[in-house]
């Protein structure tokens, strides 16, 4: 497997309200989405953990939920997003916000962030990637 790198995705659905002050559009309103968050995620050397429990994983998908349950879904699920964050809550500033957040939880793990992808709508989304 010389040259490959093996990611896994984890996706999470949140609902919140925001709205954008002085947008140009309907957005400026208080309004609401069903988010839909996809985290993905690679060791740092790109291959699997080769000993213990995870053996053969990057990360045990449970503890990739729990560490995103905890660091982003339960402070924003049901929650007015303005309220929440101090920056304009875009899709795009939500996304490398969450990014940030779990490459900081992440890296101790030897895990860090590939990718971030947060769908405001079925058909439109922020996405962060690492480079």
């Amino acid at each position: 497997m010389t040259g490959t790198v093996i990611k896994v995705t984890k996706s999470f659905t949140f609902d919140a309200a925001h709205f954008l002050p002085n947008h140009k559009g309907k957005c400026a309103k208080m309004h609401g989405h069903t988010y839909k968050l996809e985290v993905t995620v690679v060791r740092e050397d790109g291959k699997l953990m080769d000993s213990g429990s995870d053996e053969g994983m990057v990360i045990d998908f449970s503890d990739l939920k729990a560490i995103v349950k905890a660091e982003v879904i339960d402070k924003v699920d049901h929650n007015v997003l303005n309220e929440v964050f101090s920056f304009r809550t875009t899709a795009e500033n939500m996304a490398a916000h969450i990014f940030d957040v779990l490459t900081d939880k992440l890296r101790p793990l030897g895990v860090k962030v590939a990718k971030i992808k947060l769908w405001e709508t079925p058909d439109s989304c922020a996405e962060v990637d690492y480079e």
